[in-house]
């Protein structure tokens, strides 16, 4: 039996794209997970200061306070107290969010008649990057959940003697603790916040890592054409130019909707650190941020802004910066 030219091509284009799948989530699960490590006690640091906005008393004063405190208290250990979660969720984050935009990237090529190496305009790729954001949310969602979770329970009281030496649940005895008091529904504790926060943040970070891309190439084009130089690497990002345009991706990330996050945080901490009783109502993303914004105004909805953004700026450089320079090498 003969196969018809056009379904070879349809097989082609089919395989072509399951590799170019593949090879995102390879890319951006090495990326994620390098990225992670670095960043994870500062991290730590925003959820301990987002959690704390409902106390009466706070904890820390600040971020360095925050950091200070938990190195003399817990070491090294306590700043990469719940690593395991937050790897395995930039592995996830990152290969979705990479595998996604690029399909979603697909779907409006088709829907405008583009061809498929035609590059999109910025408001296009914001779309096809707030799509991505929203699919990555239902992912992040459980893992976020005992990963902050993870990173409060040294703040807990403890209940047993000061002698005896504390024994913390780990990621699976916590998943499995909220799988048995409130079912498979209790690990998407806090989704709308995820979902507002991934939505419009990764729609600012695609669409900010493609503008300022953009802007390089163009300028290294004209510094190409004024000295009289030519070259094929004009469209290929440099390392320094991945990282610089992914840098400016990661701050305006966290900066866009960071008082999502806070809330989302909050929420997902609550049970430990303010315990209502079994009968009262699981807390709300509406409630809840009224609730923290009549307890410290917008002060409160943003603590943990500023070191959040700091972290940000160097980790998003090595995840592009990764990402990028494994595309550039392996294709």
């Amino acid at each position: 039996m003969e196969t018809s030219p056009d379904a070879l091509i349809d097989g082609l284009a089919n395989e072509s794209t399951l590799i170019r799948a593949v090879k995102d989530i390879a890319y951006g699960s090495a990326a994620g997970m390098v990225s992670k490590v670095f960043e994870h006690p500062f991290d730590l640091t925003k959820v301990r200061l987002q959690s704390q906005v409902l106390d009466s008393t706070a904890r820390f004063s600040g971020p360095i306070d925050c950091l200070t405190q938990t190195w003399k208290k817990e070491g090294v250990r306590g700043l990469y107290r719940g690593l395991p979660a937050p790897v395995v969720g930039a592995m996830a984050e990152n290969a979705s969010l990479f595998v996604a935009y690029g399909e979603f990237q697909n779907v409006i090529r088709r829907v405008t008649n583009r061809t498929s190496d035609e590059k999109l305009p910025l408001y296009h790729l914001a779309l096809a990057a707030a799509g991505a954001g929203a699919v990555t949310s239902f992912i992040l969602t459980p893992i976020e959940l005992v990963k902050c979770k993870m990173q409060v329970q040294m703040l807990v009281p403890a209940t047993a003697s000061p002698a005896t030496p504390r024994s913390l649940p780990g990621p699976f005895s916590i998943l499995f603790s909220v799988i048995r008091t409130t079912g498979l529904r209790g690990l998407w504790l806090g989704q709308t916040g995820t979902l507002i926060r991934e939505t419009g943040g990764t729609a600012a970070w695609f669409g900010t890592k493609e503008y300022i891309a953009g802007v390089l190439l163009a300028r290294r084009r004209r510094l190409e054409e004024s000295s009289g130089a030519s070259g094929q690497t004009s469209m290929t990002l440099r390392p320094w130019e991945s990282a610089l345009s992914g840098a400016c991706a990661g701050a305006a990330f966290n900066f866009a909707l960071f008082p999502a996050d806070t809330v989302k945080s909050a929420m997902q901490t609550a049970e430990e650190l303010r315990p209502a009783g079994a009968s009262a109502p699981k807390p709300t993303f509406g409630g809840t941020f009224m609730a923290m914004y009549r307890a410290q105004g917008i002060k409160g909805l943003y603590a943990g802004c500023g070191i959040t953004v700091a972290r940000s700026i160097p980790s998003s450089a090595i995840i592009f910066l990764i990402y990028d320079g494994l595309r550039k090498h392996f294709g």
